[in-house]
């Protein structure tokens, strides 16, 4: 049933539209000079004005509002200056997947830049497409570069007047050769804890019991927004950076008795099938369930992991190319 006063103002609306409908009539066939002419049709368009004006406000303004997602996500993504190519490859994987109730954001983490080429192209980057994060730091894998990135988060993203605090309720380090399913992981995190929270491929491999074990592999693991506020703010996480760094946010944990609510994501994060490395790797098939794909190195592999999701697909027909 309609409300009355949807009704009253699409009454209104016609009225004015009758006003200008009559003003046309009266021009076209009177004897008035030009300026009688613009006056009184200047009326009418002032009486449509009112009138389409009021419909507007009493439109309800419920219809206009998007729903809150059911959470918000910072996916960063450590990476070296030089990597332009698998930031294009990677921006165009995660632009193609549309995330259906979470909000889910992916910036590009890398340290100071020194090099000239690397300050002009990252700098076109950021002009184009603003999801770059240059952290105080110098270029490093094991050297600390993961606990800036956290550390630095809560000031980088911190409140501010008319935004929502937390602006994130779950932060994501991943690395750059990691395909992150976003389906697979924010149907894994809708029922998740918000606080307190640690989230993975527990390590080492043979491992299931998240809380016998010592840590999240590095591949991509997600923090709670509280979590990072911790790092921040942990005397024992700020000396002791340097070293592997999953392993080191793992003894972070523990040596501050934190990160209780753990979610071990096996067997939907996994390594690429066939990954061999000095380590003993978790390697299998692609499985429909996925989250995240480690290893993942050649544009071949990138090929096999697209294939498999079907990324590459459903492209509409045109004249412009021939793809068969």
């Amino acid at each position: 049933m309609e409300k009355p006063g949807k009704k009253i103002a699409v009454g209104r609306a016609a009225a004015g539209l009758s006003v200008f409908i009559v003003i046309v009539v009266v021009l076209s066939f009177s004897s008035m000079n030009q300026l009688e002419h613009r006056a009184l049709l200047n009326a009418g368009l002032a009486v449509i004005d009112r009138f389409t004006s009021r419909t507007s406000r009493t439109a309800p303004s419920s219809n206009c509002s998007a729903p809150l997602p059911a959470f918000r996500l910072l996916i960063g993504i450590l990476t070296l200056p030089q990597k332009y190519e698998r930031r294009n490859l990677l921006r165009l994987v995660y632009g193609l997947q549309t995330p259906k109730i979470a909000q889910i954001d992916v910036k590009f983490v890398i340290c100071n830049l020194t090099n000239e080429e690397h300050l002009a192209f990252i700098a076109l980057e950021i002009k184009r497409y603003e999801d770059i994060i240059i952290l105080n730091c110098t270029e490093n894998m094991d050297g600390g570069k993961t606990y800036t990135y956290f550390s630095s988060l809560p000031h980088l993203f911190g409140p501010t007047p008319g935004t929502r605090s937390p602006p994130y309720d779950y932060v994501m380090k991943a690395d750059d050769d990691t395909f992150v399913r976003l389906a697979g992981l924010e149907e894994s995190l809708k029922d998740a804890a918000r606080e307190d929270m640690y989230y993975g491929f527990l390590a080492p491999c043979d491992n299931m019991d998240a809380f016998t074990a010592n840590y999240m592999a590095g591949m991509a693991y997600v923090l709670s927004w509280d979590l990072a506020k911790w790092i921040r703010s942990s005397n024992y996480a700020k000396s002791h950076q340097v070293g592997p760094e999953d392993l080191l946010v793992g003894d972070w944990f523990r040596a501050g008795k934190v990160a209780k609510n753990r979610y071990n994501n096996k067997p939907t994060m996994y390594d690429f099938p066939g990954a061999v490395g000095p380590d003993h790797t978790c390697s299998h098939d692609f499985i429909p369930g996925t989250v995240a794909v480690h290893r993942v190195k050649r544009n071949r592999d990138w090929l096999l992991v697209l294939s498999y999701f079907n990324y590459t697909k459903d492209i509409k027909p045109s004249s412009f190319y021939h793809i068969p």
